[in-house]
């Protein structure tokens, strides 16, 4: 019986949704018809993941290049690529805490580069930080103490549905939701009334270098441009809040990040203020997180023989595929929402959602259908704000492996 299955008439435990960072637990699945259906929540990411599952358990088995095999056989042959490889890369990383804790040990064994599908993005967050520190809230801090949330960019409910909920906008909550957005952009369909729209001429960076020039007194701008009043409202606030969406930050978002960072600590010194990035989709945040606190640096690291490398701009995945500086791929994807496996002309070695079989096809290829964590296992995740760890409960028990039952495997088998 699996962790949402209970016997007649008793409650079903609470469900963490896996496929958004916000992590919600407030709604749960109905299983009893043939296809599972949202409970308590009409979140559209959700019902869109939910439908990549239903009641019988998915039919996928290992494959090596492009025909089915065991298990056992599959992690020898994933073995003997990594064995033979001289600098392999490990991409996608959509795992949860255990899988993560499983990729390190071997990372290291095979010297491998570390990056997240959505690692551009992730960087452009944890690059400000290096460089200049932040200040960041919680999702709690946000709903019981928050009275301006300014969202820059964008209302976040297309990439994170429940987000306004989370806040406790329209359940009670006095804070006041001022949207800073482009004049291209057209108004969010779903917004609640009382949203607050902000037009800017520009890009995103432009935006919030006013906004910060603003905040900090500086006399650029019409004095009674919007930035100026959005400026007076920042600084009368008790609690001010600024929101922004990784995915949508540009070229040089560590520059818009840095001047969120330089909003809210003009703001501190006399009243109270910070940033909720909302990111670090599909694990990523959550495998940072974990090779952060086992080595002491974040993604984009390799363990070489002269010690630990931390390279961010070099050890781009992307960057080391287009300039073929790698000779393997190791491509994890358990949700089955990240991007698929890349077709370059490498060996590679794909541990997916069963969905991903048809693009792990072809030779030099090694597919392993894994459990999603949340879905067919239970596991553990870290919240966008990085600082909650959100228990998975598994839905079904569908038969496959983990992705750190099959990492641990190949360790082992690399060993032997």
């Amino acid at each position: 019986m699996s962790a949402l299955e209970s016997s007649a008439g008793a409650p079903a435990p609470p469900w963490t949704c896996p496929f958004c960072p916000l992590l919600c637990d407030t709604f749960g699945v109905d299983t009893a018809a043939g296809a599972w259906a949202l409970r308590g929540s009409d979140c559209h990411r959700a019902q869109a993941a939910l439908a990549r599952f239903g009641a019988a358990a998915p039919s996928a088995a290992p494959q090596i290049d492009g025909s089915v095999c065991d298990l056992d056989a599959a992690v020898a042959a994933a073995a003997r690529i990594l064995a033979a490889s001289r600098q392999p890369l490990f991409g996608g990383l959509g795992t949860d805490v255990a899988g993560a804790r499983a990729l390190y040990p071997l990372a290291s064994r095979t010297g491998a580069i570390c990056d997240a599908a959505s690692g551009p993005v992730l960087w452009h967050g944890l690059r400000a930080l290096q460089d200049r520190g932040g200040f960041t809230t919680t999702l709690a801090e946000v709903r019981t103490r928050a009275d301006l949330i300014v969202c820059l960019g964008a209302l976040p409910i297309e990439r994170f549905p429940e987000f306004l909920r989370r806040c406790g906008v329209g359940e009670g909550s006095a804070a006041q939701v001022v949207v800073v957005q482009s004049a291209a952009e057209s108004d969010p369909a779903s917004a609640p009334a009382g949203i607050e729209i902000l037009r800017f001429e520009g890009d995103l960076f432009d935006a919030a270098a006013m906004l910060a020039a603003q905040v900090a007194g500086r006399a650029v701008g019409a004095p009674d441009g919007p930035f100026a009043a959005l400026a007076a409202r920042l600084h009368a606030a008790r609690y001010a809040v600024l929101v922004y969406e990784t995915p949508r930050l540009p070229a040089h978002g560590a520059l818009f990040v840095e001047a969120v960072n330089r909003v809210v600590a003009t703001l501190n010194v006399r009243s109270r203020a910070a940033a909720l990035p909302l990111g670090g989709i599909d694990g990523a945040s959550t495998v940072n997180a974990v090779f952060t606190w086992l080595s002491g640096l974040p993604l984009r690291t390799r363990a070489a023989p002269g010690g630990l490398e931390h390279e961010p701009l070099r050890f781009d995945a992307q960057h080391l595929l287009d300039d073929h500086a790698v000779d393997a791929l190791l491509w994890i994807a358990s949700y089955g929402t990240e991007p698929a496996p890349p077709a370059v002309d490498l060996p590679r070695i794909v541990l997916g959602h069963p969905s991903f079989a048809a693009a792990a096809q072809g030779p030099a290829t090694v597919f392993i259908p894994v459990s999603t964590p949340g879905i067919g296992s239970a596991g553990h995740l870290f919240r966008t704000d990085g600082v909650v760890l959100m228990p998975l409960s598994s839905i079904r028990d569908d038969g496959l492996p983990g992705v750190a039952e099959v990492l641990g495997r190949i360790t082992r088998e690399l060993g032997a």
